[in-house]
């Protein structure tokens, strides 16, 4: 296990690194710059001059990396440009809300996915092909539309919960969970589609194979073999189906936030993208780096406890 982690720790230097220069030269080339975005397009031309100059755009693309990688070794993400606040206390501030709406919604993906694809196996019938439906339609409805009607039906029908808007769980322990109801669901119901269908169609192979005649033979209750034998080795892919959720749920919660107006990261990339604030962006493509360095490596290490040939 000792080996696994530092592995992984080991492949996510040069990852971020590679990250980090690519998100940097692809916001450089965007058109506009954050001197324009400041002074706005009445400035006359001295003050837009010194503007570049105080903030080193003028200085070669790599000078400017280099500049924000040594300070980023130490541990300094840099000043926002457009709010001058440490890019470092604009993340901490955010990063709950993402984590809160992302770990909400694997809950929910993995419970109703694992629950799906469980029951399908066993009684199949109309409740396989609905599985099958359910994989399609989650695969193919975008979340943002999915939210939208979900704030049509229980926040603007029937008012139950809030359609926009977050509350820190610090101030209001039930009126957080309540702000993240629409958008957990949101995120969730799609990532619970693939977990249903590899659940299904990874008991339905278990159920085939030898191991499982054996123990019938011998008179094992059946709700031992699924519970104790069939589902144990099922959930071996399906820990990496888990992991490829988790990291599409990163992904889905920018527009998450942005239909349900919650102040995460999301957000704040679109904020930062319009008003080129580069070192905002770098944090941000730095701080979901790690977080995806994290998942593959709990994923991983799940996936080494459910299966002893990994381990060894």
């Amino acid at each position: 296990m000792r080996r696994l982690v530092l592995r992984w720790l080991i492949a996510a230097i040069p990852l971020v690194l590679g990250v980090s220069v690519l998100t940097f030269v692809l916001a450089s080339l965007v058109p506009g710059d954050a001197a324009r975005t400041i002074l706005g397009v009445n400035a006359n031309p001295q003050q837009y001059a010194a503007l570049r100059d105080q903030l080193r755009l003028n200085d070669p693309l790599w000078t400017q990396y280099g500049h924000w990688l040594g300070r980023a070794l130490h541990g300094d993400l840099g000043l926002s440009i457009q709010s001058a606040d440490p890019v470092g206390h604009e993340l901490k501030g955010r990063l709950a809300v993402t984590l809160s709406l992302v770990a909400g919604a694997t809950l929910v993906a993995a419970v109703l996915g694992v629950g799906l694809g469980v029951a399908s196996a066993l009684r199949g019938g109309i409740l396989g092909r609905c599985v099958d439906t359910l994989s399609l339609l989650g695969l193919a409805v975008p979340s943002y539309w999915l939210g939208l009607v979900l704030v049509t039906l229980l926040a603007v029908k029937a008012p139950i919960f809030p359609a926009t808007g977050y509350v820190p769980f610090g101030q209001s322990p039930v009126q957080w969970l309540e702000s993240l109801v629409l958008p957990v669901i949101t995120l969730g119901l799609g990532g619970s589609a693939p977990i249903a269908k590899q659940m299904r169609d990874g008991v339905l192979g278990e159920l085939d194979r030898d191991y499982v005649l054996v123990l019938r033979a011998r008179g094992i209750a059946e709700r031992s073999i699924i519970f104790k034998h069939v589902l144990r080795n099922a959930a071996t892919p399906v820990a990496s189906v888990l992991g490829l959720v988790i990291i599409g749920l990163f992904g889905g919660a920018v527009l998450a936030e942005t239909v349900f107006v919650l102040p995460g990261l999301g957000g704040l990339a679109v904020t930062a993208t319009s008003g080129h604030d580069i070192p905002v962006l770098q944090g941000i493509a730095v701080v979901f780096t790690l977080l995806v360095v994290g998942v593959n490596l709990i994923v991983e290490l799940g996936y080494a406890a459910l299966n002893p040939k990994v381990r060894t």
